[in-house]
Parts: C-alpha cells; sequence; structure tokens
C-alpha cells in the first residue's frame, strides 16, 4: 500500500475541513476536476482549487496530467497517510492540528457507520454478519500497544495485497478501522 507519514506542516495543511473532505473524496471515489469536486462537496470552485493547491505543495494529491486548463484532473498521492506525536511535538500548531484531524477522522467514521446501520437491514446476511463491530479490553505498556496496532495493520495490508482492489464477483470495497486508546484517562503514567 503506497503510504505517506505527514510531517508536521503536512499535518498544519491538511487540519483544515475542506481539504481533509477533498482528499478523502479522492481516495474514496478517485480522480475528479476541481468542478466535480466542488460539486460533490458542495462549495466553490475557487475554493476548492485552492484548497488542492496547497494539499499539492505538501504531496498529498497530484495533478493527473489529464484535462485541460480548469477542467484538470486532481488525484490522492497516496492511498493512506499517518502520523507520529513524536514527530510533532516540537510544534505546538501541528499538535494542535493533530488533534483536530483525529477528531474530524472520528466524526467522519462515525457518520459512515451510522449510514451503514441505516442500509444495514436491506443487505443479505451474509454482509450483516462480516460486517461486525467487536472490541476488547487489554492491559498493554505502551510499547506493547505499538506492537499490536502494527500487527492488525501488517494483516490489513497482507490482505490488501492479497486481494487487491480490482472489482470481482460479490466483493464490496470495506473500510476497516482500527482505534485503541487508554479508558482509564485520569491514571496517566
Amino acid at each position: 500500500m503506497d503510504h505517506i507519514q505527514l510531517d508536521s506542516r503536512a499535518i498544519r495543511v491538511l487540519a483544515h475541513p475542506l481539504r481533509a473532505r477533498l482528499l478523502s473524496e479522492l481516495r474514496v471515489n478517485g480522480a475528479a476536476t476541481a468542478t466535480q469536486l466542488a460539486e460533490r462537496l458542495h462549495t466553490n470552485t475557487g475554493a476548492t482549487s485552492y484548497h488542492l493547491r496547497k494539499l499539492a505543495e505538501v504531496n498529498l494529491v497530484v495533478e493527473t496530467g489529464e484535462g485541460t486548463g480548469k477542467q484538470r484532473f486532481w488525484a490522492p498521492a497516496q492511498e493512506s497517510h499517518g502520523w507520529s506525536d513524536t514527530e510533532l511535538v516540537d510544534d505546538p500548531d501541528a499538535m494542535a492540528a493533530s488533534g483536530w484531524l483525529r477528531q474530524h477522522y472520528q466524526s467522519y467514521f462515525a457518520e459512515k457507520v451510522a449510514r451503514w446501520e441505516d442500509e444495514r437491514p436491506h443487505w443479505p446476511l451474509a454482509w450483516r454478519d462480516a460486517a461486525r463491530a467487536s472490541d476488547a479490553l487489554i492491559t498493554a505498556t505502551a510499547e506493547e500497544l505499538d506492537e499490536l496496532m502494527t500487527e492488525l495493520e501488517s494483516v490489513m495490508l497482507r490482505f490488501k495485497e492479497r486481494f487487491g482492489d480490482e472489482p470481482r464477483p460479490g466483493a464490496r470495497r470495506v473500510s476497516v478501522q482500527l482505534n485503541s486508546m487508554p479508558i482509564d484517562l485520569d491514571d496517566r503514567p
């Protein structure tokens, strides 16, 4: 999977409501022009073009070379991104942007879950059973939790490499989210 580790500048650029939505839209639905994106996201083309250029400055989107003039196509530069607080800790603005972006993504995922739950009764039983949620309470050190999350991410990567993204009978795109957090928040180390 093509992945980028964001630096503090990229985090600050991406932590903007329209920019985050633009990148998500391109990753989910593929290359599009600024006009198409503006229509889909209910904004104006000028703002869309401006924010696409800002995302391009930090290598999150690229022009595909298709189209002409103002009808240039944009695409995501990678399939995914991530970041580490370790890389941002000396930049208070990047740390604030990181917190905003994590909360934005959680809200985005919550909206997707709500929509799926509305549609779930209309899907075949096999899909309803397969698209399940689960959780587990574990006790771990920060290092052990990092090891667990790295292993779970590698399982998803192996699955993606094994089956790819090519359409095949019965296959649908599926969002898989991994989220871990301490629950005893008053008991900081």
